[in-house]
């Protein structure tokens, strides 16, 4: 298996055991994500997790035109797609007990899982908003999102981020470019990924040695 299909698989894994230990109260605390609660966000990660499986029945498109740090593009976070984003999450958040997150959030990413192996060498997909990308890097942007997600869930549940080695690795090459961080900052991954998403705030130091060394990192929405 690939560093980024290790990396999904560790993730999900990680974030199944997580679901299990959740308790009734857990499910409609707030997020950093509004107006997500935990229930919605969980919701949003699962559909995420599951896109790949439909993309890889569907015929595919000629060839890849669309990385993963492509795809972040600022068409992913236009009004319209947030607000059917949000609504999605809502939607498919709603049937769904506390019982049942981590059995059909693991029947998700599984499915995923098998139908990537499945998949010929050099696969291509098409996505939901249209962009023909190559398998592997479709499923980077899905460590991206249980990875990144699953920070805002710890949060969420007052737990410390459980963003396993392999995932942190992916998302933060995704993040820089492959590019190191400034020496002077000092950032291990789980804080370089926490400060370039702002799920932590730049200090004031921070930012200087950051315009100093012109570093410049991906950005996405929440």
């Amino acid at each position: 298996m690939d560093p980024v299909g290790r990396a999904f698989v560790a993730e999900c894994a990680r974030l199944t055991e997580i679901l299990a230990e959740l308790v009734d109260a857990d499910l409609d605390r707030p997020t950093d994500c509004p107006p997500w609660t935990v229930r919605e966000l969980v919701a949003h990660v699962r559909t995420g997790v599951g896109r790949l499986t439909d993309m890889l029945a569907a015929p595919a498109p000629p060839r890849a035109e669309v990385d993963a740090a492509g795809y972040f593009g600022l068409a992913r976070f236009t009004p319209p797609v947030d607000a059917d984003r949000i609504a999605g999450a809502r939607r498919d958040a709603l049937p769904v007990d506390r019982a049942a997150l981590a059995t059909e959030f693991d029947s998700a990413w599984r499915a995923t899982d098998a139908a990537v192996a499945a998949a010929p060498p050099g696969r291509v997909v098409r996505t939901r908003h249209g962009d023909a990308m190559g398998v592997t890097e479709f499923l980077r942007t899905r460590v991206v999102e249980v990875g990144v997600h699953g920070l805002d869930l710890a949060a969420a549940l007052g737990r410390p981020a459980w963003l396993t080695p392999p995932a942190a690795e992916v998302i933060a090459d995704l993040l820089t470019g492959g590019r190191p961080a400034p020496a002077g900052l000092r950032w291990d991954q789980l804080t370089l990924i926490r400060k370039t998403t702002g799920r932590a705030a730049l200090t004031v130091p921070e930012r200087s040695a950051i315009d100093a060394a012109g570093f410049r990192w991906l950005t996405f929405g929440r």
